[in-house]
């Protein structure tokens, strides 16, 4: 592994309150189409959260504004910190973002190498990379794959690798786009029992409404770039009305 020197090595003071905080969020693409309406959200800490909606409701152009993908001031802050040019660094760090598809963050020849990846270029010291590591592929189990071929995992394998790159990072945010999108049951099943089991903040997009029933106390549903309704997950799933209106089934 190349030596690096710990220049950018990002923490986050330690903060007490809401992990998240979204004010009045708009955003319109290059294109015109208005995608998100004045979204007002706060998760607090140690917070597991379903956001739900049907296809085109602004759920992803949500979460791409959470590490600064998409927009760049004003909005959102992340555990204090408000985010803006300055501050992306180490929102960046903050927020660990998985995509639905693993390919989009699995780039590199190893699975160490992958995971690898986020702390090298933080700057961080070989041995404390080498401990992230571990750790991260521990709270996924899949510590035996350290040095597998990473293109040559199946989906469900490639998607717990995907979350232990964005865990060796320490992330006081995880958001998850559709995680149980293209798995068969059991590994749909392992990925249940890891995502209750990590004792992190969590936000989760998602149109298996049988997960979020399982895993996420409070659900949010969005329709076209609003949040329509934010509460407790098994009294909104209750709500048949609610439900058809937004295009969703009750599991």
């Amino acid at each position: 592994m190349p030596h690096t020197h710990p220049t950018h090595h990002y923490q986050l003071p330690h903060f007490e309150g809401d992990i998240l905080q979204i004010t009045d969020l708009h955003f319109s693409y290059p294109d015109g189409h208005a995608a998100l309406h004045g979204i007002q959200l706060c998760l607090a800490q140690g917070e597991k959260v379903a956001l739900v909606g049907p296809n085109g409701a602004g759920k992803s152009t949500l979460m791409l504004h959470l590490n600064g993908i998409l927009g760049d001031s004003g909005a959102v802050t992340v555990a204090g910190l408000p985010l803006n040019p300055k501050t992306l660094p180490q929102i960046r760090a903050a927020v660990g973002l998985v995509f639905q598809n693993p390919d989009d963050q699995l780039f590199s020849p190893t699975v160490f190498e992958d995971v690898a990846f986020g702390p090298l270029h933080m700057g961080l010291p070989e041995a404390e990379i080498h401990i992230r590591v571990d750790a991260a592929l521990e709270s996924v189990r899949m510590s035996a794959y350290r040095e597998r071929l990473s293109h040559h995992l199946s989906v469900g394998e490639k998607k717990r690798i995907a979350i232990a790159t964005v865990l060796a990072m320490n992330p006081r945010l995880l958001v998850l786009d559709e995680p149980s999108a293209g798995l068969d049951p059991r590994a749909r099943r392992t990925l249940i029992h890891l995502l209750r089991d990590l004792p992190i903040t969590m936000l989760v997009s998602t149109h298996d409404l049988a997960l979020a029933k399982e895993l996420f106390p409070r659900m949010i549903i969005m329709d076209e770039g609003r949040i329509v309704a934010d509460g407790p997950t098994l009294e909104l799933l209750q709500d048949q009305g609610l439900l058809e209106a937004h295009g969703l089934e009750k599991p």
